[in-house]
């Protein structure tokens, strides 16, 4: 496979990858055999163009991959990098969730509506209907491309056993058309801060701390497509650089904190 040239306005970064002879594939394996991540072409394609933002994990791999200082290498994407918030202003909050019913429904619509990508985050799910919609929607849709990102272990034993029905209907080994469609990885609870969110191509909810009192969160943000594909690279990223926990005995390692 040849590597396409470059030019003069292309990034540090894909400057460094095609002097190395390296097509965006290539670099993605190399990536991951540093990192154990599952960062893919689509996203390196992203870093280069600054469309997104490498996270530190993957910055440092990259410097270590290419022989070269964070602050050449990441300097497009530091520079005027502009938020979809900054662009677009609120016109991306589609609606303020402000009862549980209201969250929850919201969270199964996006779910049940991904066909090419469906990213969830967060240890805490265990609504049944929602983790049943994350699963009809792997079942029904062998295409689509499912992340999961943990946020330490998982708080629920529902959350755990939805996991293994996932690891049931999916082989996270397998490629389907050379893709890989499951990913499911944990982030150390001592490298990030939990972060919750349900993304598909065209939609996300973001749950809120509730608006009602200070237990739990039944509350929330339902974003429009743009907010919604910015959410999917995110968590994509954040799978990347997370430990893979890709199999049955993985997953019934985890401790559970509350049963």
């Amino acid at each position: 496979m040849s590597v396409t040239a470059v030019g003069s306005t292309d990034s540090a970064l894909k400057r460094a990858r095609v002097a190395r002879n390296m097509t965006l594939e290539e670099a993605a394996d190399a990536l991951n055999a540093i990192t154990g991540g599952a960062s893919d072409a689509s996203l390196m394609s992203a870093w280069e163009s600054g469309r997104r933002r490498t996270g530190k994990r993957n910055r440092a791999a990259l410097c270590q991959l290419y022989r070269e200082r964070p602050e050449v290498l990441f300097a497009h994407q530091d520079g005027a990098a502009t938020s979809v918030l900054e662009s677009s202003g609120t016109e991306v909050v589609v609606k303020v969730l402000t009862r549980w019913t209201d969250l929850v429904e919201a969270m199964v619509d996006v779910a049940a509506g991904a066909r090419e990508h469906l990213v969830v985050t967060g240890s805490r799910s265990r609504e049944k209907a929602y983790l049943a919609a994350i699963e009809t929607a792997v079942a029904q849709h062998p295409d689509l491309v499912h992340y999961r990102v943990l946020y330490g272990e998982p708080r629920h034993r529902a959350l755990a056993d939805h996991l293994l029905r996932l690891l049931e209907l999916r082989d996270p080994s397998a490629r389907r058309n050379g893709v890989k469609t499951l990913h499911i990885g944990m982030v150390e609870q001592s490298e990030a801060l939990e972060r919750f969110f349900v993304a598909s191509e065209t939609a996300a909810v973001v749950p809120l701390p509730s608006f009602h009192g200070a237990e739990g969160f039944d509350c929330g943000v339902l974003l429009s497509r743009e907010a919604a594909v910015g959410l999917v690279h995110h968590g994509r990223e954040a799978c990347a650089s997370a430990r893979p926990v890709e199999t049955i005995e993985a997953v019934r390692a985890l401790p559970i904190r509350h049963n």
